[in-house]
């Protein structure tokens, strides 16, 4: 469960900070915060000075889910010395890998979105649909990685010797 639940976190962080920071461009970390005595973007995106920043606050969101990750890879390897085919290809890692995506939505779009209010799925009229639409698709993978990781068998890696065996080779 845990490294699936670190590895969804971290990929589900990649997948938002490459697609909706860096390709659409729709936000950064810090696009929506707000200077409340001058009514102004302190951190806007297009502004020199709010880019540099902004860019700053995404490699430090992306160095957190790097180290997510990490962790996740490091825990599976730790708990996995044989039979890595059947790990990888078992539906309840990946179904781990889904819902730790799914708690990375939650998690972000509450905290960044909601609360801190730090920036926006995308900005415009409609935001609020954007950001709910976030919070609902981490809902559904939340559910459906559950879901998929409780219909899936556990691998059974027995207490044999700790060494690559057949089921091991790459390729």
């Amino acid at each position: 469960m845990a490294p699936g639940l670190l590895l969804g976190v971290g990929l589900g962080g990649f997948v938002d900070g490459i697609l909706l920071h860096q390709l659409l461009r729709w936000h950064h970390m810090l696009t929506s915060t707000y200077d409340d005595n001058i009514g102004v973007k302190d951190y806007p995106a297009d502004t020199l000075s709010g880019l540099r920043m902004n860019t700053i606050w995404d490699g430090v969101f992306h160095a957190v889910c790097w180290v997510s990750v990490l962790a996740g890879l490091a825990l599976l390897y730790a708990r996995v010395t044989h039979g890595r085919r059947r790990v990888w290809g078992s539906a309840v890692l990946w179904g781990w890998i889904l819902a730790g995506w799914g708690v990375f939505n939650l998690v972000e779009g509450v905290l960044d979105h909601h609360i801190l209010g730090i920036h926006h799925v995308r900005d415009g009229p409609h935001r609020i649909w954007w950001d709910l639409a976030f919070l609902l698709l981490g809902l559904v993978f939340l559910v459906v990685g559950w879901l998929l990781q409780h219909r899936g068998r556990p691998v059974e890696l027995g207490d044999g010797p700790r060494h690559a065996g057949p089921d091991d080779r790459a390729g």
